[in-house]
């Protein structure tokens, strides 16, 4: 551009951006001014005047805040800084907390393998019918999911355990905070008593987080499981996180599969399969409204609550449970009442509870590794007849009502069994439906009493001894090494003088006991009583003839079983076939039965009709059952600690002892007393309905009465002494020992001239034959 185009000679210049800010409009002339032409220049004529200056903005005043608004603005402002970084730090813990959650879901392993987590196996004993009727160890029925049960027991379940659970994501926090709220309330500890959680929260602790058993790092199995029950705020947290890792990896049927199956009911049941056998035999598939309703009821106190234990208190819990399912809409309230006025019922064989000390005897006699260690699920046949079991439970029951003071501390064990040795019914104490107790029939070691002493008559007779062979019923006296001299005395404190063997065993004298076993020998005596099964030490001194030893009940049940066997050897046994569960193969048979002969048969059937003697005019009359032959023999120890009778029919042979676990005298009972009366209501109830059939006995040629002690009896062969010292001794002198009789123990009886006159007491003896007594 040239110099007069700037002044103004030339084209017009283009419009600046800054001249946008201004109007447009034409700027009023100044006064006195003349316009210029078009090519005008200069100042002078017209040309444009300076546009005017914005008018600047008023500067905003803030309002002036008073003392609170000023608090109000600090306080807004640290809440704002505090939400800034708190919301981050929330958005990165949920973030991180799912990635948690998400790897702990890629390591957890398939459903399936998690359905049975038991460290140990189960037992399953039968009877000899085939039916179930106990169970040891942790029993698991088989895997059953949560569409397979009954959808009633899958209802009562969520019902009663976790309302929300189809909705939440393993965790409920309103659940939780109900439970704090109801915790706090009852004084507890947030934590303590109830604790909110989720079906999936329960199921993880089920699985103990994940954690498996290893025994070399655990005292024990149940310090494991106390330590997976243990509660602490960093377990619930590690629980949580479990809990919503097992709702990524399963769907909420199997995560309830997992619940149904490892939840333990109580009565080692684990799982609702193997409860719902245990109690009402029958699958969880066909439990009703009631029966699910008990069931998932136990979850609350498995142990505590099992129907088995108190059946009255599980039924009013179900009945909660019942009414939890109305209010939550699973069961319509007319379904409610019939549930209620039906309450579940156990099963014949749960009821009966039948045959536990049984049961713990026969696990105690197996194998470790099949029984009380077994890592598998193992099937028992056993001997146990469930009918004659519970005659013998009834026995005790209905005699100690009857005979036994209120109250009474005493205790009382019975042994029936076959005459094989397989053993029928067994009750361990007064507890009839104990389990895992004391069992005083197989554990208990007591002294014999005169139940010994059949063996001693077993020895004689298998020497040639003959029952009507007689011995003296005398005062005697031993001199025993070490200890000085022993006299032994009869129970009612009365000598009888010369009694047959027969008579001397029916009537249980002490005395005839002792001397046939000088005769015959103690060794051999202890010889042939370890030979028919008696375990334990035998004291060889002259004490041993009177049941100075210790035994166990059925230990001497079973002897008397090889009395009745002809004299050979029986074991009792109660395991007929061992198997693992879904296996038909035998693993194990029976592990008892008759064994090596130990006396001879025509000995063996001799002394049984002594025993029969016994019973039908001895200290066993009590024992005898109407239109039956039986046989046994009655103890009772010193001091009267012990009391025992043992017989047995041509069938079956019974044992039964009674006393106190402390060893303190029985008031006024022997074994022919209670313990009979016991025996002859079991074996009366053992025999309903079974022809009767003869026992195998012997007996001799020629029979001689009992010996009246009020008088003097004659045989005919000799004498038989009144018991009167002088006049026996006379006797001897003049007739002779009488015939049949053991070799005579003369040292206890005075001599001539040392007391009373010999020529008197014949002269009395002889006018007492002709009845010229006094």
């Amino acid at each position: 551009m040239t110099q007069d185009e700037r002044k103004g000679g030339g084209p017009a210049s283009p419009i600046l951006v800054a001249d946008r800010r201004y109007s447009t409009s034409a700027p009023r002339p100044r006064s006195g001014g003349t316009g210029g032409g078009a090519g005008g220049g200069g100042n002078k004529g017209g040309g444009n005047s300076t546009p005017p200056r914005r008018k600047p903005t008023p500067r905003r005043v803030p309002k002036k805040r008073g003392f609170f608004g000023s608090i109000a603005a600090v306080i807004f402002g640290i809440f704002r800084a505090i939400w800034s970084v708190f919301w981050k730090l929330g958005l990165t813990a949920v973030v991180i907390l799912g990635a948690i959650v998400f790897v702990k879901s890629t390591s957890l392993p398939e459903m399936a393998e998690l359905v049975d987590g038991r460290t140990r196996g189960s037992v399953t004993l039968a009877d000899r019918y085939g039916e179930t009727f106990a169970w040891r160890g942790d029993h698991f029925a088989g895997m059953i999911s949560s569409q397979d049960v009954a959808p009633v027991l899958r209802n009562a379940v969520v019902a009663t355990e976790d309302r929300r659970f189809n909705w939440h994501i393993g965790v409920d926090p309103i659940g939780i905070a109900s439970a704090v709220r109801i915790n706090l309330a009852e004084g507890r500890g947030a934590l303590q008593g109830n604790g909110g959680s989720t079906i999936t929260q329960q199921t993880a602790k089920l699985l103990c987080l994940g954690r498996p058993f290893v025994p070399s790092e655990w005292e024990s199995e149940a310090a494991y499981e106390a330590d997976c029950r243990r509660t602490t705020i960093m377990r619930k947290v590690e629980e949580a996180i479990y809990a919503m890792a097992m709702e990524i990896r399963y769907s909420k049927d199997e995560i309830l599969t997992l619940y149904l199956n490892r939840a333990y009911l109580g009565a080692g049941a684990r799982g609702f399969e193997a409860g719902a056998q245990r109690y009402f035999g029958k699958s969880a598939r066909e439990v009703n409204a009631s029966e699910a309703a008990m069931l998932a009821g136990l979850l609350q106190a498995p142990s505590a609550l099992a129907p088995t234990s108190n059946l009255a208190r599980s039924q009013n819990r179900a009945n909660v449970v019942i009414g939890l399912m109305e209010q939550q809409g699973f069961i319509t309230a007319a379904q409610a009442t019939e549930a209620r006025n039906n309450p579940a019922q156990l099963s014949a064989a749960a009821a009966a509870r039948a045959g536990g000390y049984f049961a713990d005897w026969v696990m105690e006699s197996g194998p470790e590794f099949f029984t009380r260690d077994t890592t598998e699920d193992v099937i028992i046949r056993t001997t146990l007849d469930p009918r004659i079991q519970t005659v013998a439970e009834n026995a005790v029951t209905h005699v100690f009502a009857e005979s036994v003071r209120e109250g009474s501390q005493a205790q009382a064990a019975v042994v029936v069994m076959s005459a094989d040795g397989a053993v029928r019914a067994m009750v361990g104490g007064g507890d009839l439906r104990a389990s895992g107790a004391f069992n005083r029939a197989t554990q208990a070691q007591r002294q014999t009493g005169s139940s010994f002493k059949p063996f001693i008559y077993a020895t004689a007779l298998d020497q040639g001894i003959g029952p009507m062979e007689i011995v003296d019923d005398s005062p005697m006296t031993i001199n025993v090494r070490g200890s000085g001299p022993w006299s032994p005395q009869n129970y009612d404190r009365t000598f009888k003088g010369w009694i047959t063997l027969t008579q001397a065993l029916a009537e249980s004298r002490n005395i005839p006991a002792v001397r046939l076993s000088e005769a015959v020998g103690r060794q051999n005596v202890a010889r042939i009583a370890h030979a028919f099964g008696v375990t334990g030490d035998i004291s060889e001194g002259p004490a041993m003839a009177l049941g100075a030893s210790e035994s166990t009940l059925i230990e001497m049940t079973g002897t008397y079983a090889g009395f009745l066997n002809g004299g050979s050897e029986v074991t009792p046994y109660g395991l007929v076939e061992l198997r693992l569960q879904g296996d038909d193969t035998s693993l194990m048979g029976t592990m008892g039965g008759i064994g090596d002969r130990v006396i001879s048969e025509n000995a063996a059937r001799q002394l049984n009709w002594m025993m029969w003697r016994a019973v039908e005019e001895g200290t066993g009359r009590r024992a005898r059952v109407n239109g039956w032959q039986i046989a046994g023999k009655s103890g009772t120890t010193s001091a009267a600690r012990d009391a025992w009778f043992i017989g047995f029919s041509a069938d079956y042979v019974i044992g039964v002892w009674m006393g106190y676990d402390n060893n303190t005298p029985l008031n006024g009972v022997t074994g022919g007393g209670i313990p009979a009366q016991i025996f002859q209501e079991t074996m009366a109830g053992v025999l309903e309905g079974m022809s009767p059939t003869p026992l195998p006995m012997t007996a001799p040629g020629e029979q001689i009465d009992f010996v009246d002690p009020s008088g003097l009896t004659a045989d005919g062969g000799g004498f038989l002494p009144s018991g009167d010292s002088a006049l026996d001794r006379a006797l001897l002198e003049a007739f002779g020992a009488p015939a049949g009789s053991l070799p005579p123990d003369t040292s206890n009886l005075p001599t001539a001239g040392s007391g009373d006159n010999s020529q008197d007491a014949i002269t009395n003896a002889l006018q007492g034959i002709l009845g010229g007594a006094n």
